[in-house]
Order: C-alpha cells, then structure tokens, then sequence
C-alpha cells in the first residue's frame, strides 16, 4: 500500500474496494449463518454433508450447499472433496459459533445489517440537520450493538478495568450506590450486580423497551440489589458513590451538561468511570482500516443520535481522549485519567477535588 499521506494508486484503490465488496457479501452471509443456526450446529468441528447441516438448522439443502460453498471460498469452513463435506474449525467457531468467545463477532456483525436498513434514513439526515434518534433506527441496532461490548463486559469489566480505579474494587465489594447512565437493555448493569452482590445498581436509560427488557433480564437473573428506571441523565437524582457511563456518553446530546450533573450527584469521595470505543489522539491517526469501521457505525448511528437530542455536540465514536478530556474539563473537573484499555475501548477515571 501507498504512504499514509500519499494518493492511493489506482491498483490499491481498485483491490481494497474489491475486496470490501467480497467482505461486504460475507458478512451477509455470516448473518445467515448466524441466525439460521448453522455455526452452532457445525460448533463440534465434525465433517457435515450440505444435506446434513440442512436437516440439522431445519433448513433448504440446495440453499445451505451454496452457503456453504461461499463459507469455503471465504475460507471460514473447510471442504474435504472426497467425502463432499465441510468441517467448521475451531478458529472459526471462536468467531462466530460461540456466543461466550471473547472472540466472538457474528451477533456484532449484525450491527452492520441495521446500517443498511437504515441507510436511507442516514442519506436523508445527512442532506438535512443529520438528528435521527435511536428509537427511530432499525431495531436489530440494539443487537448489533450490545453483542461486542457484552464480550467486553463479560471477561474485562470487573476483572481487568475496574480494578484499575483510584479505589480499586474494593468499596464494590463492601457496598456502595452505583448509576449505570444508558444502560440500556442492561447487560452492564446486571454484570456487575453479580460480580459486587454487597453494592446496589441503578441503570438508567431514556428507551422505555429498553428498561422493560432490562427488568425482565433482571427478574430472570435472579438478582435483588439491581433495578432499572427511565429517565434522562441529566435528570437523575443521587447521591452515588459511583457513576457510570459505557459506551454511551459521545451519544449524548449535551455530554459536557450531563457531566456536570452527573458530577454534581456523587457522594464524597466519589467518581464517574467512562468507557467509550478505542481511538487514537488525532483524527490522522485514526485514518486506518480498523478505524473505518468504528467511524462508519459514528456516522449512521452516534452522530445523528446525538444531533438528535439538545445540545447536539455530535461528538462521534472517535473523539478520543482529547474529546472526552474536553467534556470534563468544561464541566469543572480536571482530574481525568486514562486507568485502562483494549483494542476495543479505553477505560477512564474522572474523580472531583
């Protein structure tokens, strides 16, 4: 490839559009893997005939046969030609056959699915004052999004990015009050009722299906010291000794009046802990392929979103340390520290004098 700050040639152009369309096609097809439930029943690594894996997923030989062809060209499967079968390898499954992966991508792979189905809609933003709220998005949006930070969640929340907090995790495990701010359906909120069972949980998020459903995944879990209410972050009412925001505050519309208030509801000796999607320090740093994706799902769901609320900062998912560094600083509270990251998110501390 060409320098990073010299024109592509025509050669790299046409390859890397090339193979984004052949990308763009698998990833249709990883969804249809995903949700017909080929990759689980393929999981075990055991060779399957297309009529096989047909009669297991309950679905049309001939159609699976053809995806199953794509999956090999794609190099996902692995066809044996004597026995005119295909195995799933177990790097594979990693990525999309097991939900509890720390690798897994197909549920976030959905995601990608609700930028198309709302592609007009973003067109039509972006011709005018770019504000498209979340609750007018295709609702696979809420899939697409909550399964790679639920991975996040599961194997670094509690175990590698809290404990690196000014306190550690040791008032969560005496007990102290906690706001998870955007929670949504829950899934972070319930995490770390269960890790901390001595401390109480509160999740707040302005979706009302969102909240309904949280109450429900916390009525099946089983777990007493959480609850859920609708309300607007700015609009909650503490004290807390802790405060969180994940993967939501660039969403806001006026992050830098939700800080303020957020700062204003802590208890003594309190903080607020926001985790936000990995960026570099400046905007030409972040013109790579990785970022290209994280910038793709900025422009179709966090920026409208945010232009969509008061304030409209539109702050995007690649503000970086610097922006969200700014927030803070034009709240009042300078005591901001970068404690953590991933190749994924980074993990900050904001604690008043």
């Amino acid at each position: 490839m060409s320098e990073h700050n010299e024109a592509p040639s025509l050669k790299d152009v046409l390859h890397g559009v090339a193979d984004a369309f052949a990308g763009a096609s698998t990833v249709a097809c990883i969804i249809a893997g995903h949700r017909t439930g080929f990759y689980r029943a393929m999981a075990h690594g055991n060779p399957m005939t297309s009529s096989e894996l047909a009669s297991a997923a309950a679905t049309n030989e001939r159609m699976t046969r053809e995806w199953l062809d794509q999956q090999a060209a794609a190099q996902l499967v692995i066809y044996d030609e004597p026995s005119d079968s295909y195995a799933l390898p177990s790097t594979s499954a990693a990525v999309l056959a097991d939900p509890d992966s720390p690798f897994w991508l197909a549920g976030g792979l959905v995601g990608i699915h609700a930028l198309y189905l709302d592609l007009d809609k973003g067109i039509e933003v972006m011709k005018g004052d770019g504000a498209l709220g979340w609750v007018d998005e295709d609702a696979s949006r809420v899939e697409g999004t909550q399964a790679p930070v639920r991975l996040a969640y599961d194997h670094q929340l509690g175990q590698q990015w809290f404990p690196q907090r000014a306190q550690g995790v040791e008032d969560l495990e005496t007990g102290i009050r906690v706001a998870d701010m955007g929670c949504g359906t829950g899934y972070s909120t319930l995490t770390l009722a269960r890790a901390f069972p001595n401390s109480t949980f509160i999740g707040f998020d302005l979706h009302q299906p969102s909240i309904e459903e949280a109450r429900r995944n916390a009525s099946e879990a089983g777990l007493s010291n959480v609850s859920f209410e609708v309300a607007a972050a700015d609009a909650i009412s503490g004290p807390f000794d802790l405060i969180c925001f994940f993967d939501c505050l660039h969403d806001m519309g006026d992050p830098v009046g939700i800080a303020s208030h957020a700062i204003s509801q802590l208890s003594q000796g309190g903080s607020i802990v926001l985790v936000e999607p990995f960026a570099m320090q400046t905007r030409t740093e972040n013109h790579y392929p990785r970022a290209s994706l994280r910038y793709a799902m900025s422009l179709f769901c966090c920026v409208p979103c945010s232009l969509a609320q008061p304030g409209a900062r539109g702050m995007g998912s690649q503000a970086g340390e610097a922006g969200m560094r700014a927030v803070f600083a034009e709240a009042g509270l300078d005591d901001f520290t970068r404690i953590a990251e991933s190749p994924n998110h980074i993990v900050y501390e904001a604690r008043p004098a």
